[in-house]
């Protein structure tokens, strides 16, 4: 009898652990403000999210975090599902704090949103022997390395101080300032200042810095209906803001609101950035062989500045998968492109 009443109870937990009930069902993403990343918040607003998430039998909370790298940061600790991101921190964060990754969706790169600035010289050649402010480790920083690559120039010829993003407007004003990396909306309003300079953007690497929404493997490999409810959310909206729909000056006059400026000065910043509008072009990027070798040169400057962690011996520490090729070590992988979500709304399968 105590054997029977035992198998009983043995089979009822077997039952409550596997029943739907116990499936996960709620999930938490989180963007901060950038041009490229403006769409989660009104996608969030209009509804949009929410019907794409009620589609697949799950809630999503979408959360604007005002600090980008302390996004990541919560992130890589697990409190959220998912996050936006650049591929480069992508790496340096996350994936070298060993937490396995997938960059769901491939938004688009910058195109010109980060530049260089000097004050009273027109070239890049002119930075030598400055210092240069930036947020030290930064895809600013990346920029500003690879800048220095096409004058012939090296870091050592030039002094970092690392500078919040939160001061750098301020900080340009003063006299004792005369270089610096950043990005927009920041870099626009920099450059409207007198004797301020553009010597460098990201248009002459481009790419390079690309914005991605990243999603923890593991949680992505469990419920895939995660990933087909956050992907069918981005494309809607991004063809209601596209130019030529109906919907695009109300939503891009939302995101201009949401993000500090008006429309004029959003679609400034768009006209440097190049947005992937359909999945069929962020795929045509994911399988280009462009991205594993931004992915090399990304890997090579952040272990040469310590990024992929204290026992990384090499450039190759942590392997990146593209759809093309495994970059690094492939026994370690830590960060996957993976076009597959992307390919089900192209083929209209979400």
């Amino acid at each position: 009898m105590k054997r029977f009443y035992s198998l009983v109870l043995f089979s009822l937990a077997i039952l409550v652990m596997s029943s739907p009930a116990m499936a996960r069902d709620h999930f938490k993403i989180c963007w901060s403000i950038y041009v490229g990343w403006m769409p989660w918040g009104y996608a969030a607003d209009e509804g949009i999210v929410s019907k794409w998430a009620d589609k697949y039998g799950i809630t999503i909370d979408v959360v604007q975090i005002n600090d980008y790298i302390e996004s990541i940061n919560q992130y890589t600790v697990g409190e959220f599902d998912a996050c936006t991101m650049t591929n480069m921190d992508a790496l340096t964060i996350p994936a070298a704090g060993g937490v396995d990754s997938t960059a769901l969706i491939i938004g688009d790169f910058s195109n010109g949103n980060d530049g260089i600035v000097l004050k009273g010289l027109d070239s890049l050649e002119g930075i030598k022997g400055q210092s240069v402010n930036l947020v030290e480790l930064s895809v600013s920083h990346y920029m500003l390395a690879r800048g220095l690559e096409t004058v012939g120039l090296t870091e050592r010829d030039i002094r970092v101080v690392n500078t919040s993003d939160a001061d750098m407007v301020a900080i340009s004003t003063t006299p004792s300032v005369t270089a610096i990396a950043t990005w927009n909306p920041l870099l626009n309003e920099i450059l409207s200042q007198d004797s301020m300079n553009l010597v460098f953007d990201s248009s002459k690497i481009p790419g390079e810095i690309i914005d991605l929404l990243v999603v923890n493997t593991d949680t992505l490999s469990q419920y895939p209906a995660l990933g087909k409810a956050l992907v069918g959310a981005w494309y809607e909206t991004l063809a209601m803001m596209q130019e030529g729909a109906e919907t695009a000056t109300a939503a891009r006059t939302a995101m201009a609101e949401a993000s500090g400026t008006d429309l004029a000065g959003y679609e400034a910043q768009l006209a440097s950035t190049l947005m992937f509008y359909t999945p069929q072009e962020a795929i045509e990027f994911a399988l280009s062989e462009s991205l594993p070798n931004t992915m090399q040169k990304v890997a090579e400057f952040s272990f040469a500045h310590g990024l992929l962690g204290d026992g990384a011996p090499d450039a190759g520490y942590i392997g990146i998968q593209t759809p093309s090729s495994i970059i690094g070590n492939p026994d370690y992988v830590q960060l996957r492109f993976d076009p597959s979500f992307m390919q089900l709304a192209a083929e209209d399968q979400l």
